[in-house]
């Protein structure tokens, strides 16, 4: 009898083991995009052909940027987190137009560019922790001193007409009795040409793209963005598919780790501080106090009250 019950409990034993074991292996259960990399032994990233320096396309048409390699690092931690030995990274073209489409269709996996995270596209996607927060100043001649929105008053300034930052320009003129003289440009070439030759004071638009048109222009040196800003700080964050919570952990947990670690300032400082290829430009654009919080402690939030 005793061997029996014996039998009866290893029986038992064998069959709650086997058990939890099937619970176990259908709690790891892949789904989403975790399953769909799993499944083609690939991972497909959305880059952007010009958008210096986030995604843009070097002097031998190969995607490079900021956003590029924050992008190849969450490639890195899925390759891990699935223990894949192998795991190809596919390149897809993507536009302002494509790119929520071309993820929520599962043609690309991570887009990788300068795309705002805001509640409007919350809607159709996700983002993971924030890499950038832009936010509207202004551009000027760096012998004109001008550094503050006070700084401006009664001076002629430009914006691209039908853009947010005309309106915020226009508001805080009205606001705070600057008597500025607004004109409206038909384009940002057209509006840095008007401070190029003086026939603005100053250019108001997001400072990331100020300072792209600066360090691009003749003179470089000759230009400095303004220390005060217009707007909050909004964020830019690598877009991935909505509803897929395995997928955005890995990639919150890979941004998380990148941006907390020395890593994360040297990768800024390698596109914001330094000369990028193809043509050598500096942006001259260091890390804001925003910036140094947002790295210190990553955040996904598309509000820019968070920043």
């Amino acid at each position: 009898m005793q061997f029996q019950f014996d039998r009866r409990g290893v029986a038992l034993g064998l069959a709650l083991g086997a058990s939890l074991f099937a619970g176990s292996v259908q709690a790891e259960e892949l789904t989403g995009t975790l399953k769909k990399v799993k499944d083609t032994g690939a991972i497909t990233i959305g880059y952007r052909d010009s958008s210096v320096p986030f995604s843009y396309l070097d002097g031998n048409q190969k995607p490079v940027g900021y956003a590029m390699d924050i992008c190849y690092k969450i490639a890195e931690a899925v390759k891990a987190h699935l223990k894949l030995d192998k795991m190809e990274v596919k390149l897809n073209p993507v536009t302002s137009a494509t790119r929520i489409p071309l993820i929520a269709n599962g043609t690309i996996d991570l887009e990788c560019g300068s795309t705002t995270n805001n509640a409007e596209r919350q809607k159709q996607a996700t983002f993971t922790n924030s890499h950038f927060l832009t936010a509207t100043r202004y551009v000027a001649k760096k012998d004109a001193n001008l550094k503050t929105i006070e700084d401006l008053k009664g001076k002629t300034v430009v914006s691209t007409s039908g853009t947010t930052n005309i309106k915020q320009i226009n508001e805080a003129n009205t606001e705070r009795k600057l008597g500025l003289t607004i004109l409206p440009a038909k384009d940002h070439a057209e509006a840095f040409l008007m401070v190029e030759t003086g026939r603005a004071a100053a250019f108001v638009m997001d400072d990331v793209l100020l300072a792209s048109l600066a360090a691009s222009s003749k003179t470089p040196d000759a230009y400095a963005i303004s220390t005060e800003a217009l707007s909050k700080p909004e964020p830019y964050g690598i877009m991935l598919r909505k509803d897929d919570a395995p997928f955005k952990a890995v990639a919150d947990a890979a941004t998380k780790a990148l941006y907390t670690s020395p890593e994360g300032k040297a990768l800024y400082d390698k596109w914001f501080t330094k000369e990028i290829p193809p043509r050598g430009i500096n942006l001259k654009l260091p890390m804001t106090e925003a910036m140094e919080k947002q790295f210190k402690t990553p955040s996904d939030s598309p509000d820019p009250a968070v920043y």
